[in-house]
């Protein structure tokens, strides 16, 4: 059996009725983008580990977008920090570039099927126009101002742009032509805040001179930007409004032309979570809203409203170096709420696009791994010390699913208006997104709440039609709950050790893979419908796999 019936008193009745005859359009796969501060942590042991498990999610190609890639330093890891020292000056005020410390974080993912979404920053040392320091101090205990000198603009942008063509050329000699066209490339990040010190004009100009100098290398490069955060606000979207603007009717700073190439069109959308009366509170209206701003604003511009957009940050939160041991409204990351946010809010960012009819490429999950850090420390990230977190497993389970969406309607989901507007702070949302597959359907079922406080479990009737007139299908569920996909549930009942044995260690990557609930089981097609039941508890996720 797949699920165990309990009594109406402690569970919530949900319907769900999936029709694999309703087209519903393509559901490209937009989650497998993910991306991180820290550089250095791309080729250490745990990085190196985590990427071969990411690009083993599908046969899709994962996209990885990491900061300070042009940062001056001797390459040493640290929170919100890293360095690559590909440009420095000799006595003399030459250029010289230094491809070592790049390659090794290109070379990581070229390796394993992967693809770069290159993030032109930040300003090198020796071209920056910032005052010292030049390196910010970050620590768990005590964060501090961390935009300083590498925010800065360049004293020289046609140094900077023979910079970035440099780069784009050398990545062809290593690399190869067509291996760098299917890679993303975007100016900058999160121009709007303190990432970058200078005027949005100065953005612009910064944009024009290194779009120029990646489609001097390479003229089919895609190039994006601005990459731009919170459009959910009203000064963040004009800024996303007057570099869209600047983009067809701007002077080009670099060519005198008019306009500049847009191949993608970057922003970044986050949430809010607050602990409210002792347990955690989870702000998805905040998150959910920047995303309908944000795409409404682009399809507002005829020439841009067909562009791809990339979310290249898109999470609960903004801080993913910032651990839940000292900000405790960060404490949703360990376990499964954090599971259940990713499938609910992922399904209506497919529902934002469809609305304002934009084209959605890709959604950046700004979580990675940090390297040598406590067991569980609540950081923003998919695994603790090489093992992986539930959340991650929402991940996996994305990539059992097809692209072909199809109708799926639950009594239990929250409107796309209303979420967006309010959250979910009364009943929660049990919502359902299904694909169609060559010989069957896959179904994601969640049961989220903002509110981090228990609540019944969800005893879902499922009912799929548009199956062939009769047979047999088999289903099989997969799970993530406090029993099942949970090292961290897991590393608790051990006693929440720091010194893990080996033995605990094999232990927590049994618990850590996606778990099946239950046996596989056989169902008999009636007049081309399948029914079955599933239980979901409160911020528990299933997939549902059924073939015929």
């Amino acid at each position: 059996m797949l699920a165990v019936a309990v009594s109406a008193e402690t569970t919530i009745p949900v319907t769900v009725r999936v029709d694999v005859s309703r087209a519903e359009g393509e559901l490209p796969p937009v989650w497998a983008f993910f991306g991180y501060d820290e550089p250095n942590y791309t080729y250490m042991k745990d990085g190196r580990k985590l990427l071969s498990q990411l690009a083993a999610l599908s046969p899709i190609p994962v996209y990885i977008r990491t900061h300070n890639l042009l940062t001056s330093g001797d390459g040493t890891a640290s929170l919100k920090w890293g360095s690559t020292n590909a440009y420095t000056e000799d006595a003399q005020g030459q250029p010289r570039y230094d491809w070592t410390i790049v390659d090794r974080i290109f070379d990581t993912l070229v390796e394993r099927g992967m693809r770069p979404l290159v993030e032109i920053g930040f300003m090198p040392e020796a071209l920056t126009t910032g005052p010292p320091p030049y390196r910010h101090s970050f620590s768990v205990e005590k964060t501090s101002d961390i935009f300083t000198g590498w925010a800065y603009p360049p004293k020289d942008y046609a140094r900077f742009a023979e910079l970035v063509h440099q780069w784009v050329r050398h990545s062809i000699e290593r690399y190869g032509r067509d291996q760098v066209e299917t890679w993303l490339w975007e100016v900058w990040n999160e121009p709007n805040i303190g990432y970058w010190k200078g005027t949005p004009e100065e953005y612009h100009k910064l944009y024009d001179y290194s779009v120029d100098a990646v489609k001097r290398a390479l003229p089919s490069a895609r190039v994006g930007g601005p990459h731009s955060t919170g459009p959910g606000n009203e000064k963040a979207r004009e800024f996303l409004r007057a570099f869209l603007e600047h983009c067809v009717r701007g002077k080009n700073y670099a060519t005198g032309g008019t306009g500049a190439p847009l191949d993608f069109i970057g922003f970044h959308a986050k949430g809010r979570p607050e602990v409210v009366d002792g347990h955690v509170r989870m702000g998805i209206s905040s998150q959910l809203t920047d995303i309908d701003r944000g795409f409404a604003t682009v399809a507002s511009f005829p020439e841009w409203r067909n562009t791809p957009i990339v979310i290249g940050e898109s999470d609960p939160e903004g801080c993913a170096a910032c651990s839940a041991r000292v900000y405790k409204q960060n404490g949703y990351r360990n376990g499964t709420m954090y599971s259940s946010y990713t499938a609910a809010s992922f399904s209506r960012k497919y529902a934002l696009a469809r609305k304002h009819g934009v084209r959605l490429l890709g959604i950046v999950t700004w979580a990675f791994e940090f390297e040598d850090q406590p067991w569980f420390d609540g950081f923003r990230d998919l695994a603790t010390n090489g093992v992986e977190k539930p959340v991650l497993n929402v991940f996996r389970m994305f990539g059992l699913m097809g692209t072909h969406q199809v109708s799926a309607e639950s009594s239990g989901a929250i409107g796309l208006d209303d979420i967006v507007r309010s959250g979910v702070r009364t009943s929660p949302d049990v919502g359902a997104l299904a694909t169609k597959t060559d010989r069957g359907t896959t179904v994601l079922l969640w049961h989220y709440h903002d509110d981090d406080a228990g609540g019944p479990r969800a005893a879902v009737d499922l009912t799929v039609t548009g199956a062939p007139a009769s047979g047999r299908a088999l289903i099989r569920q997969s799970c993530i709950d406090e029993h099942s996909s949970n090292s961290y549930a897991a590393w608790q009942r051990m006693g929440s050790p720091q010194a893990v044995s080996p033995a605990q260690y094999a232990a927590l990557e049994r618990a850590a893979a996606l778990a099946s609930c239950g046996a596989p089981a056989w169902r008999t097609i009636e007049s081309g419908t399948i029914t079955t039941r599933v239980e979901i508890p409160r911020q528990g996720v299933s997939l549902v796999e059924i073939s015929w």
